[in-house]
């Protein structure tokens, strides 16, 4: 890991480079000593039944990582690449620096019973990343109550690899940041799919654009 000046190449030039790198932790490990986290949020209520437009809304949002709070995070992706096995570049915001954290795509979730429709995917962090571990985003719906859910599980624990410095602002500010990003991606899924839209800038976006004077911690 190492501490570049910030360029607008580098979020496409770190993307270019993740195919040949693994994923950077072995489910074996996850136990004690990981976090665990479990953040379910109501987006609403439709008739019960099949999906519907609030269920449909929600699955967009969600394919397209559309959800992510601009202050904390942001995406790039290439356009139109598949689902599964699709590299993205998270670029993490705190303070003054930046964070360039590869992830992949390696489980979608598209299951129907006759009691509830749940969709979404999973990421597992790559080699260089700040964590290890994995995210998983999914939006189910009801059939009996027309509930329509938004909810994010994860595990994950900081890397051993990664520079003291910032090991040392894991250890102070990791989990408070952490629990920061899960109640935002739920309030922002809740203002997306408001019948009204509460915010409508852009979360997401799939080419990169110049932030000037500032740092970038690249994990390459």
């Amino acid at each position: 890991m190492r501490v570049v000046l910030s360029r607008p190449d580098q979020p496409s030039t770190l993307l270019a480079d993740l195919t040949d790198r693994r994923i950077n932790y072995s489910p074996t490990e996850v136990g004690r000593g990981w976090f665990a986290d479990d953040h379910p949020r109501v987006l609403g209520y439709e008739r019960p039944g099949p999906p519907g437009e609030l269920w449909a809304r929600a699955r967009e949002l969600v394919a397209g990582y559309e959800f992510a709070p601009p202050e904390l995070i942001q995406a790039h992706y290439a356009t139109g690449s598949p689902l599964l096995g699709r590299h993205m570049v998270l670029e993490g915001r705190f303070l003054f620096a930046r964070f360039l954290m590869g992830v992949r795509v390696t489980e979608v979730i598209d299951e129907s019973t006759p009691t509830c429709t749940r969709w979404g995917w999973s990421y597992e962090t790559l080699t260089g990343h700040l964590e290890r571990g994995k995210v998983t985003f999914q939006v189910t719906k009801s059939h009996t109550t027309g509930r329509v859910e938004f909810r994010a599980t994860s595990y994950s624990k900081p890397s051993h690899t990664a520079h003291p410095l910032i090991r040392l602002g894991w250890a102070i500010f990791g989990r408070a940041t952490q629990r920061r990003f899960y109640r935002r991606i739920g309030e922002q899924m809740v203002a997306f799919t408001a019948p009204t839209p509460i915010t409508t800038a852009p979360t997401l976006r799939s080419t990169p654009h110049t932030h000037p004077a500032l740092t970038l911690i690249d994990a390459g």
